[in-house]
């Protein structure tokens, strides 16, 4: 559209199936990259990604032609087929239903970028969960903790 210029950065975070930790060294690096062809189709730009055995971390240039629900059940629906169909599970993968989504202005692109790349130094010190939690209030956001990220049933 002319005359339309927006600058949006968001990060969204989001969880294997029951926080299991399916996502293996051998093929994270393939599925980053699936993920980045995904985002980049729908005419976003990829800044950051990175994650963890059982989550994931996405951070965009949004461009707001596109509903965030829509973006997210393409990320999440095709990654998901495709983990699938390369069999890189034993069973089923799925991503867990919802996901979080922190916008940023530009002035901390690079601290969020730093805080994605180092994603496994960060979990040496804090779960997933506590992370989590932790942006949720960071931006003030209303939760009830029976709707976050569901344990593995026992």
């Amino acid at each position: 559209m002319p005359n339309t210029y927006t600058k949006i950065y968001i990060q969204f975070v989001f969880a294997v199936q029951d926080r299991a930790s399916l996502i293996q060294k051998e093929w994270k690096d393939e599925l980053y990259k699936y993920i980045t062809g995904i985002v980049q189709n729908n005419k976003h730009k990829l800044i950051a990604i990175n994650g963890m055995p059982n989550h994931i971390h996405v951070f965009i240039g949004y461009k707001p032609h596109q509903l965030i629900p829509d973006l997210l059940q393409d990320i999440k629906g095709s990654s998901s087929a495709w983990i699938n169909s390369e069999k890189f599970t034993k069973g089923k993968f799925s991503w867990q239903e919802g996901y979080g989504a922190f916008s940023y202005s530009h002035s901390h692109i690079d601290a969020v970028v730093k805080y994605i790349v180092n994603q496994e130094q960060h979990h040496k010190k804090r779960t997933f969960k506590e992370e989590y939690i932790g942006l949720l209030e960071s931006f003030h956001i209303d939760y009830n903790e029976k709707y976050i990220l569901q344990d593995i049933e026992n």
